[in-house]
Formats: C-alpha cells, sequence, structure tokens
C-alpha cells in the first residue's frame, strides 16, 4: 500500500514510509516506531491508518538499522541523537503537513510514543493530535512550555518501564492545559498493542486502543 519518500531533515534528507488511502488524500498521522526500528510491524500500522482513509508517515528515526534482539533495541534506543531526532520529526511533520494540507497527528509505541509527545511538544501549530502508546525513554526531555495539542494516552497496568515516570509526565501534560484523555488497559503489560510480541499482545485490549485512536483524530485533525 505504501512506499519510501523522502524529506528535507538537518540540512539534508530523511526517509519513512508513506501509506495513502485509496482516495490519494486524507488527515496526516506520523507513526514512530518502537526500539526496534521501522519494521514490518510499524509499516503496516501506517498501512491499518490508510485504510481508514489517513495518510500516514513513519519516518524512519535510525536510518536504516533494524534490531531483532532486545539488547540491539536497547543499544540503538540510548544511542538516539534527540537534536537530529526533532529535525527529522520536525521534518517528517512538515512533509506530511504539506501532502495532507492540514495540522497532522503523531502516534508512537514504547520509544515512539515519547517521541510522539516530543514531537507535539516542538511543533505548535502543526501538530493537531498527539497520541502516546505507553511512551518511554529515560533520557528524553519534553518542552512542556510548547505543548499546544490534545493528547491520548495509552497506558498498560502492568509495566516497570513506563509506569515509574507517568506521574511525572501527566503532571506536565495537565500542567500545559491542553485536553488530555487517558486510558489504562487493566491487565496488560508494555506493548501490549505490538501483535508480533507473543508474551504480551493482548487483542482486546489493542482493537479497543486503535478505535479510541482513530476516533481522537476524527474528532480533533
Amino acid at each position: 500500500m505504501g512506499e519510501m519518500v523522502n524529506f528535507p531533515s538537518n540540512g539534508g534528507t530523511a526517509s519513512g514510509y508513506l501509506a495513502k488511502p485509496a482516495s490519494g488524500g486524507g488527515k496526516g498521522v506520523i507513526v514512530i516506531q518502537e526500539w526496534w526500528g521501522l519494521n514490518d510491524n510499524i509499516t503496516g500500522i501506517a498501512d491499518r491508518f490508510a485504510a481508514e482513509g489517513f495518510m500516514a508517515l513513519a519516518p524512519d528515526m535510525y536510518h536504516g538499522k533494524l534490531a531483532t534482539e532486545p539488547d540491539e533495541a536497547g543499544k540503538l534506543l540510548m544511542a538516539l541523537d534527540f537534536a537530529r531526532a526533532e529535525k527529522d520529526l520536525r521534518g517528517a511533520v512538515t512533509y506530511l503537513k504539506d501532502a495532507s494540507g492540514g495540522a497532522v497527528g503523531t502516534v508512537g509505541f514504547c520509544m515512539g510514543g515519547a517521541l510522539s509527545l516530543f514531537a507535539a511538544c516542538n511543533s505548535p501549530g502543526d501538530v493537531g493530535a498527539c497520541a502516546d502508546f505507553y511512551g518511554g525513554h529515560p533520557a528524553i526531555q519534553y518542552n512542556f512550555g510548547g505543548l499546544k495539542t490534545p493528547v491520548l494516552g495509552i497506558w498498560a497496568e502492568h509495566d516497570d518501564f513506563v509506569n515509574p515516570s507517568l506521574p511525572r509526565i501527566e503532571e506536565g501534560i495537565k500542567g500545559a492545559g491542553v485536553e488530555y484523555e487517558s486510558k489504562v488497559y487493566p491487565g496488560t503489560a508494555h506493548a501490549f498493542f505490538n501483535d508480533t510480541n507473543k508474551d504480551g499482545f493482548n487483542k482486546q485490549a489493542a482493537d479497543d486502543a486503535w478505535q479510541r485512536t482513530l476516533a481522537f483524530y476524527r474528532k480533533h485533525l
């Protein structure tokens, strides 16, 4: 359904996977990868958004690198250059805003959830709605003073990676004075939305979170 595209970033170019609906156009959504990289799971989510009438762009935050083992993924996550990531996200948002004709949504998962909120805090006016699926990164710093857009938080009940930081994150979102919708899914663990996560995938919670996210974007974009 989609194709790889290039867009301006950091004085050069970055790349991402762009999926368009059958109509050829629609509201834009930036889909941001987990710590594994831009893999089939993430491009598949972009395709799902396209099937729902959205234009979806999944930027390659690791610039071609992929991980298949947790140790490798952790090294890529910790090596992420946030200055470059901010420029890549801003470039992706600008590219998709121009293509879709309006403010875009951001959504991400795990590391990508943190980057979804990071992008919303750093692109006021260009991001119209932010969804954060159990987003976490130990080194990320949010500019909550720049957050001007509604936020949807999707959280797992049992998530030792993210939940210790959740009070601080929610305090920052609420302090920004934006609309905040939060849902904690009972009995779930981190990455419950990822259907390749054999130990943690929860179809009932994932299906509800998907419909909640679509409704959120249809309301705010």
